[in-house]
């Protein structure tokens, strides 16, 4: 893989966009029937989530830059993760709160941002120790939401977008380790951590 190719991979599937991408699928393209906010109302809550969920994390992690706290932006130091992935990790808490207190919002909302949190939280914890991708932790939980997901609409209907998934994670693991930011170890684990706390969490939630 060509390194512009694997830094656009890794740039435009970036972890904090997740989520964004994740709520979209959830309300533009799942039957009408599985959710009962007003389609009208969504983009708003679209928008929320993704100024909780990518643009505050990424400002929080600009001004780390700045103040020397960070080399850059990449975070290619395991040391120097703690902090952005902590802050990351309160954001979208918070923003799961939000969806929470509401009664107008799908449990459904809640209970995605909910893993999505942990995931984050995860990826804190172990980077403490050892610098595991968060890129592949991200596309391994977005992956078994979808999967989780796929128990709420026909079988065929989402078989379109288990398979994009599925080739995109693989992209984007091929990516990171063409840039040499991870070792296979650290990329495989980061998958496999996500995929499982999604499919454990939305297990005993849904």
């Amino acid at each position: 893989m060509s390194h512009s190719l694997a830094r656009f991979l890794s740039v435009i599937f970036h972890p904090l966009l997740l989520p964004t991408y994740l709520f979209a699928f959830l309300f533009y393209y799942l039957p009408a029937p599985v959710l009962s906010l007003p389609v009208k109302a969504r983009w708003i809550v679209l928008s929320l989530i993704f100024f909780t969920t990518f643009i505050i994390p990424g400002l929080g992690a600009y001004t780390m830059v700045r103040t020397g706290h960070v080399d850059t932006l990449e975070m290619s130091r395991r040391e120097q993760r703690s902090l952005p992935l902590l802050f990351t990790g309160v954001c979208y808490a918070v923003t799961a709160y939000l969806l929470q207190r509401e009664n107008i919002f799908d449990r459904l909302f809640f209970v995605i941002m909910v893993i999505l949190a942990t995931s984050v939280f995860l990826t804190f914890l172990i980077s403490l120790f050892w610098k595991i991708s968060a890129h592949s932790v991200g596309m391994g939980g977005a992956l078994g939401l979808l999967l989780v997901l796929s128990r709420l609409s026909p079988d065929t209907y989402m078989v379109p977008p288990l398979a994009m998934c599925i080739f995109v994670a693989g992209a984007v693991l091929s990516a990171r380790l063409s840039l040499h930011v991870h070792t296979p170890a650290q990329v495989y684990a980061g998958f496999g951590s996500g995929l499982l706390l999604a499919l454990a969490a939305a297990g005993l939630a849904l």
